[in-house]
């Protein structure tokens, strides 16, 4: 496990320190939820940044293969 120094905006700590009492976890256990939870949701929009730049890329391939099945299908 690292240690880290952190430094929050007054308004996030006074937040954080609020959410805390109500919940009854440690802060270093809350924080390290808060930041595996924004890294899985960056991870996600990652994804979906490289999937839709690569649905683009074999878009036009994926026409002309349904073009070609269509002409198979118009043959019978």
């Amino acid at each position: 496990m690292k240690t880290l120094s952190l430094k929050l905006d007054d308004p996030i700590f006074l937040e954080t320190e609020s959410v805390l009492t109500r919940i009854h976890k440690t802060r270093n256990r809350y924080i390290n939820e808060a930041i595996s939870f924004y890294n899985q949701l960056h991870k996600r929009r990652i994804l979906a940044k490289q999937l839709a730049k690569e649905s683009k890329i074999v878009a036009k391939e994926s026409i002309l293969v349904l073009s070609e099945f269509e002409k198979f299908h118009e043959q019978d």
